[in-house]
This record gives structure tokens, C-alpha cells and sequence, in this order.
């Protein structure tokens, strides 16, 4: 007879409505691998993400005590009926790994303090325990007066004399970051003006703020007079002066010179990982350079004198993570052993996953979306847990085709060790390993939402759904290719594991750059081809938005509307921004109404005054073509592009940006649709769509498959040739076959990655190399054609 217990081996979902989810039902199977696919904006991270992760997760939250809770993140329960047999979620997903530039790939993984302990224990000579080794610890010492008081008042002791020292490793001189900066005044403030009259030049600072009046009512220097005129004593308080505090409109505020703000606000982050125009503005005012007192590698001159088997810990950490693994290997110090087992099995997981290639100070910030989602992974490959539930977001972005197996592995290791993996997934390969599929669709946006299909591999494909009809779909090689107008030459190219390569990169055609993860391909393209004149670069790093942004807003689109109804109705533009003078002053123009109650979570509730519309009902009142602001934002941006396009609405300037978001898929995304709920994959379109209004002759892609459903890509290679038939060249990184066999010319990075890449090892067209076959690219490629 069955026992109770195992009865409960279905997580059901009932009701799900979060995003744009129409009352989903579905049951999963636990301890199985669930791949939930569907086109980009279907509703899948919805359902994985918000509902059954987040439910998890807050439920686990709620055994907390009510005093641990508060500070916690506050989340509220997703919008669903019922959600029944969840257990732990644990969510590895794409955000980037922190933008700390203290932490690096070695602090993130733990194997930094697993070195750090082994140098304590066996290094020679001996300086003290694991802080010693750590570039986070500064040295420290202090001696002075101590009392004790304890017992009866006459048995109190009088002060006593102590001293204490503590080792550290950081490097003095850079404080742990391994490199030192030096700024350029002169783009930190025009010193021809005053401060009142706009002198400073830094992002995010204006006179009309806050920021404008505590300069103004700090009395450090005179805001009335051209900086350069400003006396030595005053020019180093409004540079260099500490924390001091001043009080301002009766208000007590402090105030910090300007360079010690900027390594505060802005230093504090990794300059990778920074806002686009706050890192140009770094770029431009900042300089970095290695320090010269550690040589980089953060870690004082102690730290680097202990040895273990010739190598002090600074050098373990630059070694190549294959490298280091076989260093470990060959150690055999019995008394160790288990830290060393540790360390072998944790270095190994990182070669078995396809990350051997990085080394361990590789700051956590410069990591892609797929190598940070990689690395977490890490972390549960040797977990003793069991009967939890894994959520992955596209585990094969960039990962090349070699790879993929390796990924596949993983999962169904987790999955046999007795977890429920659920995995949202685009590639066949992957979807091909299911034990149970979940497509999501018919379509995008409002036109999706449902669940068309729900079971196994085989009736997937007989199920008529746009999953099915295209999840064999084989791409053809061109019969004819583009011949390249000019080339761009690149010579001696040696950033990161580049060995000094010569490539010409044809002009005038689409050309596609390609290897093993971890090869070069990114170092060659953004290290000599990205930033030259005429070239808009347009990588994977993530939009920065909050609720207020929307696709309206992040691509410029909302100014020539503005300025359209501001026009049609004789009024100011900012009364049709829910930022300014038209926001609705309940909500402040947010839409909803938050309300936070400590213990108790986060609870958002659509605004009674504008029921959601985010602007002053006056406002709405102004119309353009017979819709006002609010209506018009509702609006999807295919309808969007038609109602700009005729009668009193027209605005060829709107028009032109809605094309654009239209030619990269986005569609169905409505004008006003909060950043924040927009997938990965929708988001880097939207940048690409921003971009491609830039006017540059050279278009650098990195990924664009990136969340692209199998039924997406051929659109996405229609822009592509739309954009080299205009007359622009497009070089793009990629590992999906079908953008490898539309291009016009392919450069091959490899043979491997890390020190066994960096080369060019094949240059030609698409059936050139399927002829070759000599790389590991040419191999799957061929495999994918069927040649």
C-alpha cells in the first residue's frame, strides 16, 4: 500500500495572473526536469519566477521570527489562487554577481578563503592566521589604557596597559583594490565659472537640489567666483574636505569634498558594472592605474613572502582556474587533507561547467550574465540537499555548442540527486532532455499568457504549437554570400588571453565572430573594434530602470510625444510626464500606493485618485488624435506605430523610434510597461532598438539570440540583413548555429579558451568552414546543416 507521504509529488498551479498570465493551471512533476519554453514575453519567467519561486521564498521567509523579518525584503504574494506542493526554490538565475569592486570571482566562490586557510596552515614562512591572506583585512595595531569592571567596587582593578596587532593582508597603498586612481579636474568643473553658475560637471549634481544647497550653505568657499580663482584653502575644502557636518534651512546635512564623494558614490561600484553615463563620465575623470606597491594582485608585501610549493597565494589567484586545479592536485600534505579534497572538488566543478578558462582574481563585476549563472551554480553541485527545487533562466547563454552538453549534465545530475529542476529554455538541446515540457504562448504580451501545451518531447512537436512547428528547424547555408566592401583591420590584439592577433574584419557585410566560451571572441571585438569612431557597441550589460521607466521613456520616445500633445493643446510638455507637473499627487505619479508595514511585507495597491493612470486627472483631460497620455501609453507599440503614423497624431519623430522597437520584435510591449517586469531577452532588444537610432556605420552585437525564441531568430536575421543592405557593417558575437550559417564571412576564435585560445584559427564563409571542419565550430556547425 502507497504511504501518504508519497502521494505529493505534484506542484499544482492554479489561477496564476501575475504579469500577463490568464488564470494559468498547471501541475509539474517534483524530482523531474520541467522545461518551460514559449516565444519571448509569453508569460514564462512569470510563471517560474514570479509565482512559484516567489511564493516559495516568501513562505520560507514567513517561519522567520516577525523581528528577523524586518530585514528581510519584503514580498508580497503573487497573484494566484492556489499554489500546492512547493518546496525550497532556490533560484540561479542571470543577474550579474554585485558590482563590489572588492569582490572577485575567488570571494564570490569561497575558494579564496579555502586558499586563505591552507597558506595559514602550511605556508612558509608562517605570519599568522587566514585574515593575513585576505586583501578585505587591513593591518592594524593600538595600545593604550584598559579597566576592567567586575566584582565589588574595591576589587576593581585600575587601568591596565594593552596592545593588540592584527595581520592583514590589504596593500596599503590601494586598499585592497590593486590599482589607484588620479583625477582629471578639469572634467570634474569648468574653473572659468562659478559654482553658481554650473561650474560642476558631475552626474547627478545640480545647483537646483539639494546638492546645490549644501554647496551653497556649507561657508568652506565662495560660490560667486570662477574656481580658478577660488583661494588654495578653499579650492582643497571644495575638493578634498571630510566628513563634516553643517547644518542648512535649519536642516543638519553633511558635507563631503568633492573627490572623496565620487570614490563614495560612484568608485564604490566596478566601473564595468556602472550606468552608462555615470561610467563615461568615470572613464573620462578617472584614471586607474595598477598600483605600484602590489603590483595589482591587492596584497601586501607579507601576505605575498608565504609560500606553499613555491607560489605565494597572489599568483594561485591570477593562475588560470584549469591550472590551478592540477596545482592542487599534485599537493599531498596529509594534514590538510580535507580542506585540499574541498578545494579539488570545488576547482574541478568549475572545469566540468565550462568556466576553466577564468582565474580567481577576475573581479565578480566583469563576469557575463551566463558565467555569473554558471558560477552559482557551483555552489549546489556538492550540496547534501535534496527535494529542492532548482529554477534556472536560460542556463546555455553563452555557452557555443561544445558546451552545452556539459550544462545538460549538470542538470540531470541535480535532477537525479532527487531535486525538481524546472528550467526556462529556448535551446533544443536543452529542451530535448525534458522529462516534461510547459510551452507558453500562442504569442507575446497580451496576445500570450496561456499554456498551449503541457507533457512530453514527442507530442511537443506533433502539437501544431509555434514551439512544435519550429523546434526542428534547421537553418540552410546561403547560396550566395556578400562580398566585403573594405576591412577593418586589427593588429596585435593582446587583451586578456589574446595572442597577438592579426585580423582583417570585412566591411559591408555581416560577419560573425565565434568560439568556445571563454576563447576570445569578446576580448577581440570589444577590446579592438568597440569604441572606435563610428562603431555603437551594444552589449549585454543590464538596462538600469525602476518602476518609473518605461520603454517610453528608456528610448526617448516620450519627448516628441510630449511635445506633440503639448502642442495640440497649447500647454506646457511636462504636464504629460507622470515625473513632473502631471503626476497624479496622491501616488506621485507611481500609479500605486505602497504600503509598508514592518514584519508584515510590502503590499502595492493600485491609486484611488488616478486608478492607476499615474497622472492629474486634469491632464487626462488633453487629448491627441482622441486619446490622452494615459491611453496612449497603454498602447501596444504596433498599434502605437500606426496611431503616429496618421491624421492629427502624426509625429514622424515617434514614428521613426516605434519602427525600431517594432523591427526587433517588441511588438507587442506596451508603451508604458514598468522596466522592471521585462525579461532579459526583451530588454537587450530594447537597447538594441535604442541604439540603432545612433547613426553609426559599424554595429557591434553581442548575443542578440539571447532570449530569442526558435520562431524569433528569423526575424532577428531579417534586421540583421536589413542593416547590412542599408549599408552598414554588423560584426556579431555568436554561438547559435542558424545566425552562424546566415553570415557572409565567420572568424573562429580558439582551439580552446584561456591560454589554450586567444587565436584566430579560421577565417572564410560559412560553407568554407563546413567543408573544413577543423574546429570544434566547424564540426557542430556541419552537424546543424546536415553536411
Amino acid at each position: 500500500m502507497e504511504h501518504p507521504a508519497d502521494s505529493h509529488d505534484l506542484i499544482r498551479v492554479v489561477g496564476a495572473r501575475e504579469n500577463n498570465l490568464k488564470d494559468v493551471d498547471v501541475e509539474i512533476p517534483k524530482r523531474r526536469l520541467t522545461v518551460f519554453t514559449g516565444v519571448s514575453g509569453s508569460g514564462k519567467s512569470s510563471l517560474v519566477f514570479a509565482t512559484i519561486a516567489a511564493e516559495s521564498q516568501r513562505l520560507i521567509n514567513e517561519t522567520y521570527p516577525a523581528f528577523l523579518q524586518g530585514f528581510m525584503p519584503s514580498q508580497a504574494r503573487p497573484d494566484v489562487d492556489l499554489l500546492d506542493g512547493l518546496t525550497t526554490a532556490i533560484i540561479v538565475d542571470q543577474e550579474r554577481m554585485g558590482a563590489n569592486p572588492r569582490s572577485t570571482l575567488g570571494t564570490a566562490t569561497d575558494v579564496n578563503a579555502l586558499l586563505r586557510i591552507l597558506f595559514s596552515k602550511i605556508g612558509t614562512p608562517h605570519i599568522g592566521s587566514a585574515q593575513a591572506f585576505s586583501f578585505n583585512t587591513a593591518t592594524m595595531s593600538g595600545k593604550g589604557g584598559l579597566t576592567v569592571e567586575k566584582g565589588a567596587p574595591e576589587a576593581r582593578k585600575a587601568p591596565e596597559r594593552k596592545e593588540f596587532f592584527v595581520q592583514g593582508g590589504m596593500c596599503a597603498r590601494c586598499e585592497g583594490r590593486g590599482s589607484v586612481t588620479d583625477f582629471d579636474r578639469s572634467a570634474l568643473y569648468d574653473d572659468t565659472k562659478s559654482i553658481n553658475e554650473g561650474a560642476l560637471q558631475i552626474p547627478g549634481w545640480s545647483m537646483d537640489g539639494w546638492q546645490g544647497r549644501i554647496l551653497r550653505g556649507c561657508g568652506l568657499f565662495d560660490c560667486d567666483v570662477p574656481i580658478r580663482d577660488l583661494p588654495e584653502r578653499e579650492l582643497r575644502a571644495l575638493l578634498y574636505q571630510d566628513a563634516t557636518k553643517i547644518k542648512v534651512e535649519g536642516i543638519n546635512l553633511t558635507f563631503l569634498g568633492i573627490i572623496p564623494q565620487i570614490q563614495k558614490s560612484f568608485l564604490s561600484k566596478d566601473v564595468d558594472a556602472m550606468q552608462p553615463h555615470i561610467r563615461a563620465f568615470v572613464e573620462r575623470a578617472v584614471t586607474f592605474t595598477t598600483c605600484p606597491d602590489c603590483d595589482g594582485t591587492r596584497l601586501n608585501d607579507t601576505a605575498r613572502s608565504s609560500l606553499v610549493a613555491g607560489k605565494n597565494i597572489a599568483e594561485l589567484c591570477q593562475m588560470q582556474i584549469s591550472d590551478l586545479a592540477e596545482w592542487v592536485r599534485a599537493l599531498d600534505e596529509p594534514s590538510v587533507a580535507p580542506l585540499l579534497q574541498g578545494l579539488r572538488d570545488t576547482l574541478d566543478a568549475f572545469t566540468d561547467i565550462g568556466l576553466g578558462y577564468l582565474s580567481l582574481d577576475r573581479p565578480a563585476g566583469t563576469l557575463s550574465g551566463g558565467e555569473a549563472q554558471r558560477t552559482k551554480l557551483i555552489r549546489h553541485l556538492g550540496s547534501s540537499l535534496t527535494d529542492v527545487t532548482y529554477v534556472f533562466d536560460e542556463p546555455t547563454i553563452g555557452l557555443h555548442p561544445h558546451d552545452i552538453g556539459k550544462m545538460n549534465t549538470l542538470l540531470l545530475q541535480l535532477r537525479d540527486k532527487g531535486n525538481t529542476v524546472l528550467v526556462v529554455e529556448h535551446k533544443p538541446e536543452t529542451i530535448a532532455i525534458a522529462d516534461h515540457v510547459v510551452d507558453i504562448g500562442p504569442r507575446a504580451g497580451t496576445a500570450g499568457g496561456e499554456v498551449v501545451y503541457e507533457g512530453s518531447l514527442e507530442g511537443l512537436r506533433a502539437s501544431g504549437t509555434l514551439t512544435g512547428q519550429h523546434l526542428d528547424d534547421r537553418a540552410t547555408l546561403k547560396s550566395e554570400v556578400r562580398t566585403p566592401t573594405g576591412v577593418l583591420e586589427v593588429r596585435g590584439a593582446s587583451t586578456h588571453n589574446l595572442q597577438d592577433v592579426d585580423v582583417d574584419i570585412p566591411l559591408g557585410v555581416l560577419t560573425v565572430v565565434t568560439g568556445v566560451a571563454g576563447s576570445g571572441k569578446s576580448s577581440l571585438v570589444h577590446g579592438s573594434v568597440a569604441g572606435r569612431e563610428g562603431v555603437v557597441s551594444i552589449d549585454q550589460s543590464a538596462i538600469k530602470g525602476s518602476r518609473r521607466s518605461n520603454p517610453a521613456t528608456y528610448t526617448g520616445l516620450l519627448e516628441p510625444v510630449r511635445k506633440a500633445f503639448a502642442k495640440a493643446n497649447g500647454v506646457k510638455p511636462a504636464l504629460f510626464s507622470a515625473n513632473s507637473e502631471g503626476a497624479c499627487p496622491s501616488c506621485n505619479g507611481a500609479g500605486v500606493i505602497i504600503t509598508e508595514i514592518p514584519t508584515m511585507g510590502t503590499v502595492s495597491t493600485p491609486c484611488e485618485e488616478c486608478e492607476g493612470k499615474r497622472f492629474q486627472a486634469a491632464v487626462l483631460e488633453y487629448t491627441l488624435g482622441g486619446k490622452n497620455i494615459a491611453e496612449v501609453l497603454a498602447l501596444p507599440v504596433s498599434e502605437a506605430h500606426d496611431y503616429f503614423g496618421t491624421g492629427e497624431a502624426k509625429t514622424p519623430a515617434a514614428q521613426k523610434v516605434l519602427a525600431r522597437m517594432v523591427d526587433v520584435g517588441l511588438g507587442y510591449l506596451t508603451l508604458g510597461q514598468p522596466l522592471n517586469t521585462l525579461s532579459g531577452g526583451e530588454r537587450q532588444r530594447l537597447k538594441l532598438a535604442t541604439q540603432m537610432g545612433e547613426g553609426g556605420t559599424v554595429y557591434v552585437l553581442d548575443e542578440p539570440t539571447t532570449g530569442l525564441h526558435l520562431a524569433d531568430v528569423d526575424q532577428l536575421l531579417g534586421l540583421l540583413d536589413r542593416l547590412v543592405d542599408s549599408g552598414r557593417s554588423v560584426i556579431v558575437i555568436e554561438h547559435h548555429q542558424a545566425v552562424m550559417a546566415h553570415a557572409d564571412r565567420i572568424i573562429d576564435i580558439g582551439p580552446g579558451a584561456g591560454h589554450d585560445g586567444g587565436r584566430v584559427v579560421f577565417q572564410g564563409t560559412p560553407a568554407e568552414l563546413v567543408a573544413d571542419r577543423a574546429t570544434l565550430t566547424g564540426q557542430h556547425l556541419a552537424e546543424y546543416v546536415c553536411a
